[in-house]
């Protein structure tokens, strides 16, 4: 049975007569967390599951766990008969309040199985008390369809995922029919492990070996001082970017290594491009250079460079895009751009490639401009969407230039694998949900059709960054489907 997948986060109402298998259904496709349960709570609040008595504290209780959950936009999985309308319209109204998708889930099992599971179990429910709730299902039957749900579903193999893979069933079978290649480069952002400054070289080999075995087409380090806050903390291990890839060359031998990206304030721009064609030299012409406006005013503050304005930045940036290239260059002739004069452009030895890379980080539309005039190619963020829009911007700007993309991809062989990695390395304030859609956490058929959506959008590399490199091997899993 084909796979059906809800967006995170989302509300599920089952709906359905006693023992027609909405607890079984709900344990085995949704974590504890998720599920509110009637049953449950009536065992909180009385002598056990079947203390019909507390049934009206359970149900008030309940009521109120729903509100919560959904005003903290939780997906929430709600656990009842589901008989009642005026309970099922309200929970309704909370998720659309709160913004949520809304299912029902009706569980239209045969009046004779109800029977036969109810007397099975070691405390059934009341023979009467189970042909009342029968004859309720159906007319509740008839009116699910009316009453307003995104959808109302036949209980089958359901799946609450990041709104980044709804859809991606259909993009990987597209990808099993009909293969797309699609380069993949992984993105060092951090380097903190457990062998310390004495073990850090070993530790970079290491990764650089795996990384290079799984098929990935390209290593890039950010270029940064020191640890930015979206990653870690300041004073977290961080090794400067050019000198790391030096290393890399010498630790791997297929791999392109490049920075995602160079901020153009940080250095002497004739002296980066004299370090990149020396990297392509010594790794032989595996080197990618990557320029970006630089955005961490911060970092410029604590080493004592200035910050200048975006406009600023702007005209550093396209002087920098024209006198790269005039660097990798035969010859020694000046360059004169807006704000960068060069009188001798001397750089010996030339870059071993015969255009060495220029990769521009920015999706903003004066970036893209840039890029489309001067770049091989630009690198820029966002969904599916935002990316198509993005790739015919660029295209319509007339010069040929590649998209990349970078995303956080968290990669799990199965869905119990991705809870499971999910739960390891959330931080404690966040929840599951939230942090999984962050990082983009999903299966490996997941990343595979969420790739190919990339893809069919104009992407030609995608670049990650994994939250845990453990999944090296995994990630080569979705590699190798962009190989066949």
């Amino acid at each position: 049975m084909d796979e059906l997948k809800l967006p995170s986060p989302c509300v599920v109402i089952l709906a359905g007569p006693g023992a027609s298998g909405k607890s079984t259904w709900a344990a085995e496709r949704f974590a504890a967390d998720l599920i509110v349960s009637s049953d449950r709570l009536r065992a909180l609040v009385g002598a056990g599951e079947d203390d019909i008595a507390a049934s009206a504290d359970a149900f008030a209780l309940l009521e109120e766990v729903v509100r919560q959950r959904i005003g903290r936009r939780l997906t929430t999985v709600i656990d009842t008969l589901g008989l009642d309308r005026e309970r099922r319209l309200r929970w309704l109204a909370l998720a659309r309040d709160a913004g949520m998708p809304c299912v029902a889930v009706a569980f239209d099992t045969p009046a004779a199985e109800c029977r036969r599971r109810n007397r099975s179990r070691p405390k059934s429910i009341p023979a009467d008390a189970l042909s009342s709730q029968l004859k309720s299902w159906t007319a509740v039957k008839k009116e699910l369809p009316t009453e307003g749900y995104d959808d109302v579903l036949e209980p089958a193999v359901v799946r609450v995922v990041p709104s980044a893979f709804v859809d991606a069933g259909a993009a990987a079978l597209r990808q099993e029919e009909a293969p797309a290649r699609l380069r993949f480069g992984l993105q060092l952002s951090s380097y903190t492990h457990k062998e310390g400054r004495a073990g850090t070289a070993a530790w970079v080999r290491e990764v650089a070996g795996r990384v290079e075995a799984a098929g990935f087409d390209a290593i890039y380090v950010m270029d940064h001082f020191r640890q930015i806050p979206q990653v870690g903390r300041a004073w977290e291990d961080f090794l400067e970017s050019w000198t790391t890839l030096g290393y890399l060359a010498a630790c791997t031998s297929r791999v392109r290594l490049g920075t995602l990206v160079s901020g153009i304030t940080y250095r002497n721009v004739a002296h980066l491009g004299k370090i990149a064609a020396t990297l392509d030299v010594l790794s032989g012409g595996r080197a990618v250079c990557g320029v970006g406006l630089a955005w961490f005013e911060q970092e410029h503050k604590a080493y004592g460079w200035t910050f200048p304005p975006v406009a600023e930045r702007y005209a550093l940036l396209e002087d920098a895009l024209q006198l790269l290239p005039v660097l990798w260059g035969p010859g020694n002739k000046p360059f004169h751009g807006a704000v960068l004069d060069v009188p001798d452009t001397t750089c010996y030895p030339r870059p071993l490639q015969e255009r060495l890379p220029l990769l521009v980080g920015g999706s903003g539309r004066r970036t893209l401009r840039l890029a489309a005039r001067y770049a091989d190619a630009v690198n820029v963020f966002g969904d599916v969407g935002t990316v198509r829009k993005h790739a015919d911007f660029v295209r319509e700007l007339g010069r040929p230039v590649e998209l990349t993309h970078l995303s956080t991809t968290l990669v799990g062989k199965d869905h119990r694998a991705v809870d499971e990695l999910v739960s390891r390395l959330r931080p404690r304030n966040q929840d599951p949900a939230r942090y999984a859609a962050s990082v983009n956490a999903g299966t490996v058929a997941d990343q595979i059709g969420r790739f190919r959506e990339l893809s069919e959008a104009g992407v030609a590399e995608v670049m990650i960054s994994l939250p845990s490199l453990d999944t090296v091997e995994t990630v080569a899993e979705v590699i190798s489907a962009f190989r066949r």
